[in-house]
């Protein structure tokens, strides 16, 4: 470990840890290293009794995040999203999201094509939307067709458009407040908040895999002006439309598995 550039902490199922916040002797010190920490589920109960989260955001299941939250009071803990990237340090929910986050990770080291890719070998989403909130225990939607996918999947062939809460909402043929409410309990975001997320993707997928300006990729991402892009993409990924291009489009494909 004293060597990794990552380490990727995995669950934890019982025991001490999860009880009295107590770790086996040499644990602490070796999470202390400058590695990068990624935890998959209740393995940020071992980040927290290491000492590596306190002051800063993370998340793990939702199941146990009312106990984490009671051992760990000092962690800026998020129960209701996926994972988190705090930079150096980076935290999932349960296990299927972590693989939401190694995803990540990829996507972050390598771009959104080798992600991608790498999410169709394997057979799931390269990108989910919401948070944890969503999979809480409550009633299931009724299967009735009054739900907010259809709206979804036709906004998504239609990014560019400048998309209002009632034109979604008269798509849905729902109220605002009907179409709102269904939303969030299907996605666990706002209807803005996952309209920005989308378009921030196809700003990404559109600047890796395109020559198109940046007007272009604002007006075909639907954030409409460069300036809006550069703001959005900014405050989602932290660096400019011209620095991700850079970054990003002289990598590599990823050599997979068959």
């Amino acid at each position: 470990m004293a060597g990794a550039d990552t380490v990727v902490v995995p669950g934890v199922a019982g025991g001490a840890l999860l009880r009295t916040a107590e770790l086996p002797d040499g644990v602490a010190q070796a999470l202390q290293g400058p590695a990068r920490l990624v935890s998959i589920c209740t393995g940020a109960f071992v980040l927290a009794a290491a000492g590596r989260l306190d002051g800063r955001p993370a998340t793990t299941h939702w199941l146990h995040a009312e106990r984490f939250a009671r051992l760990h009071p000092q962690v800026r803990l998020d129960p209701d999203v996926l994972y988190v990237d705090d930079g150096d340090v980076l935290t999932s929910a349960g296990n299927a999201a972590g693989i939401d986050l190694l995803l990540h990770v990829v996507r972050r080291d390598h771009g959104s094509a080798t992600a991608t890719r790498i999410a169709r070998r394997r057979v799931v989403a390269p990108w989910r939307d919401g948070g944890q909130s969503q999979f809480v225990d409550r009633p299931v939607p009724d299967p009735d067709g009054t739900g907010t996918a259809a709206t979804r999947a036709w906004v998504q062939q239609h990014l560019d458009r400048p998309w209002t809460l009632e034109q979604l909402a008269a798509h849905a043929g729902t109220s605002v407040r009907t179409f709102t409410r269904r939303f969030r309990e299907e996605t666990g975001l706002s209807p803005l908040r996952w309209l920005t997320r989308q378009r921030v993707e196809l700003a990404r997928h559109l600047l890796e895999t395109t020559d198109a300006g940046v007007d272009r990729v604002a007006e075909e991402s639907g954030f409409g002006t460069a300036t809006s892009l550069r703001q959005h993409l900014h405050a989602a990924i932290g660096v400019a439309p011209q620095a991700y291009r850079r970054t990003f489009r002289g990598v590599p494909p990823a050599v997979l598995p068959g």
